[in-house]
């Protein structure tokens, strides 16, 4: 017999299938609003999976065709009295310093804090239907600066605006063409579509998209430090990264890439 809805616990599922690993929000009697309990779980999952060397790409999700409705409105006000270092900031920070690729996989309504997870992610997939907004100014509430910043880094000022001052929904196709979607698919698609990409991604030399991941991080935040940039280029140079890459493409084979952060 189904689980009713409204019995079914709110929480964070972990799913790991060869080297993607998965995180399901899961509150459906809430269209899987985050409380409190689940953005304080967030990070301890993401430094787990930090520090595994066999995960070399995260999924974030929803669960029941709907990505994330936001914040639990029943515990909104310890959000509100923590300012800019309130649960969900932190837990959205800790998502945007991930060091390995992520991509968002958007089904049903992705709003408020879930919009700001999202957001926090590399990539976004969303399916046709999908509905996207920030909605702090329904509720008079000061949207945090370290999530607008990445809000407008993402699609700019002016959509930025539109998102912040209206808390207007929008549909998937407006979210694709100011950039805050990536890839748009059918509902009946995208699963295959997401896998199929985090296998290519997973497949891909980790060292390439950590080093690349910081580098456009810096370059985002409008910084450049030679230090890091040298880094990355004795990594590649003794981990035998590129030369195993190189040998690969020479010899017509996939390449097996070995190197990881720890």
């Amino acid at each position: 017999m189904t689980e009713p809805p409204a019995a079914v616990p709110p929480r964070l599922d972990l799913e790991l299938a060869g080297h993607v690993a998965t995180i399901r929000i899961v509150n459906p009697a809430r269209r899987n609003a985050m409380t409190n309990d689940m953005w304080a779980r967030l990070p301890e999952l993401l430094d787990d999976l930090a520090g595994d060397a066999v995960v070399r790409v995260l999924v974030l999700t929803g669960a029941g065709g709907a990505f994330c409705a936001g914040a639990d409105i029943t515990e909104v006000d310890r959000l509100i009295a923590d300012g800019d270092r309130n649960l969900a900031v932190l837990a959205e920070e800790r998502l945007a310093r991930f060091p390995k690729p992520t991509l968002a996989w958007i089904e049903g309504d992705c709003v408020g804090g879930g919009c700001q997870l999202a957001v926090a992610c590399d990539l976004r997939f969303a399916a046709e239907g999908s509905r996207f907004g920030v909605t702090p100014a329904r509720l008079g509430i000061v949207y945090p600066a370290p999530t607008t910043r990445r809000l407008v880094a993402l699609i700019g000022p002016a959509a930025a605006k539109h998102l912040l001052y209206s808390a207007e929904l929008i549909d998937a196709d407006r979210a694709l063409r100011v950039g805050l979607v990536d890839e748009l698919h059918p509902a009946d698609r995208l699963a295959d579509r997401v896998a199929s990409f985090a296998a290519t991604l997973a497949g891909r030399s980790l060292l390439t998209q950590v080093a690349a991941k910081e580098i456009v991080t810096m370059a985002g935040d409008g910084h450049h430090d030679d230090t890091r940039v040298s880094y990355w280029h004795r990594q590649m140079a003794e981990s035998g990264e590129a030369a195993e890459g190189i040998a690969a493409f020479v010899e017509r084979r996939r390449p097996a890439f070995g190197w990881s952060p720890h």
